[in-house]
């Protein structure tokens, strides 16, 4: 029996990630085998482990008792990852944890970007932990450039930073890679994984308006500075890890037959 707990396991990622690990673990039951995975979520408000790994505290140490691996799923733009993961390295060790799995994104080491050096100071946390480990970095999720198209999407004319592609990849494909890296030995660092194919904004921008049947004109604005520079140059992509398989177009397909705004 392996105990594995997934923090953030209630958000667009962790909640996909703990749905596979139980569907792969099954469970005990007339007819069927003992479970091979036991699998705990923690996040803020999660019972019976809610707690944030911002604050730590007595709650941590009861979560992670008992646990052979973590996957930590848990992130914010808002600031707290390296202390998160602080506490949460320092409880690991406390409990004995053999395997520490961590998300992080593309290009942490090469734009600077505040989340993004927030990312790669964590990463620095995990590899000098003392734990087993493994990392795996992917580009942004569909989700995401979504979010930011719809943001842009708002006004008469589409606003789109010049000269800038993205990658995205569909963060159910994102999920099984991290199951099956949970499931297998730490790894250390793992090559890199990337949607199907590295796309010019205003391309996704012009499949994003065709899905929801609207009309924008397209306008590519110049911006200054050394993240947009980092974007700029493709340090967020990674071509040489075109593992994904779900198009953007396919994403947005799946969402309307889901009932979904696009």
């Amino acid at each position: 029996m392996t105990t594995i707990l997934v923090t953030g396991g209630t958000g667009t990622l962790g909640r996909l990630v703990t749905e596979r690990l139980r569907a792969y673990g099954g469970g005990s039951g007339e007819g069927r085998e003992e479970a091979r995975v036991r699998v705990r979520v923690l996040s803020r408000r999660s019972q019976p482990y809610a707690v944030d790994l911002r604050e730590g505290g007595p709650g941590l140490d009861e979560a992670l008792a008992g646990v052979d691996t973590v996957v930590h799923c848990a992130s914010t733009p808002r600031g707290g990852d390296e202390r998160a993961a602080r506490h949460l390295v320092a409880a690991a060790r406390r409990a004995g944890v053999r395997h520490l799995v961590y998300i992080s994104i593309v290009g942490v080491d090469r734009v600077p970007l505040g989340y993004y050096r927030a990312k790669r100071a964590v990463e620095r946390i995990v590899e000098e932990s003392g734990l087993g480990w493994t990392i795996l970095r992917t580009t942004q999720f569909h989700d995401l450039v979504l979010q930011v198209l719809e943001g842009a999407a708002k006004l008469p004319v589409m606003l789109l930073p010049a000269g800038v592609s993205d990658q995205p990849v569909e963060v159910s494909e994102v999920a099984d890679r991290l199951c099956e890296l949970a499931l297998g030995a730490p790894a250390g660092r793992v090559p890199d994984m990337g949607g199907p194919a590295v796309r010019p904004l205003p391309e996704l921008a012009r499949a994003y308006l065709r899905a929801g049947g609207r009309r924008r004109a397209l306008l590519n604005v110049p911006l200054a500075g050394k993240a947009y520079r980092g974007f700029r140059e493709g340090g967020h992509l990674a071509p040489q890890g075109a593992d994904g398989r779900v198009t953007f177009e396919e994403f947005l397909a799946a969402r309307r037959r889901g009932g979904r705004d696009v």
